[in-house]
């Protein structure tokens, strides 16, 4: 497989596709359209409109420089501004789903956060001699966050719990690249 195609792949595994906002923003313009096509069709017929008449409608658009405050004006335009803003936001930027590539050699493994907080939970567990379910990990698209919870009267150093989960992190070679954040909480005090 070429490295073109494996990069194409990875990305489709890593980043969610933008179907439903777009598939929503093109439904609600289709009911825009479909409304004013009705009432357009009820005024040709002569029939009562659903709700306004296209050619009142239409009268009251151009009065409404001289009939409603600027107020109204600047504030219809700042909700247009960010709706629009949103909109655009949503088409421009990447979803992102859980997941990261992992470096195996020329081999692309694509794999889910979970899978790597479990692993290194393990891993942790494995090397301090804590519990597994005394430590909890959470992995995010740029942060990995342990924190582990020890029994009282068991002594814990954050700076070697640190070094081995940086250590193991490391190993996993994970792309985009993540930092990891490191608490000790103990059930006597509040996260420190």
């Amino acid at each position: 497989m070429s490295d073109s195609v494996l990069r194409t792949v990875v990305r489709r595994e890593t980043h969610s596709p933008r179907t439903v906002a777009m598939l929503v923003v093109v439904v609600l313009l289709l009911l825009a359209l479909a409304y004013a096509a009705v009432e357009i069709i009820l005024s040709l017929t002569g029939a009562q409109p659903l709700l306004v008449a296209p050619g009142p409608a239409l009268e009251a658009v151009v009065a409404a420089p001289t009939a409603l405050m600027p107020a109204a004006f600047i504030v219809a335009g700042v909700v247009l501004a960010i709706l629009g803003l949103i909109v655009l936001v949503l088409a421009l930027k990447p979803g992102r789903l859980s997941k990261h590539e992992m470096g195996l050699g020329q081999r692309a493994v694509v794999v889910d956060n979970g899978v790597v907080a479990s692993a290194l939970a393990q891993h942790l567990s494995n090397e301090s001699g804590i519990a597994r379910e005394d430590i909890v990990v959470g992995v995010a698209h740029r942060t990995v966050d342990v924190t582990v919870r020890p029994p009282v009267g068991i002594p814990v150093d954050q700076g070697d719990l640190q070094r081995t989960v940086d250590a193991e992190i490391a190993t996993y070679k994970l792309t985009p690249s993540v930092r990891t954040v490191v608490r000790v909480q103990r059930p006597d005090t509040k996260e420190s």
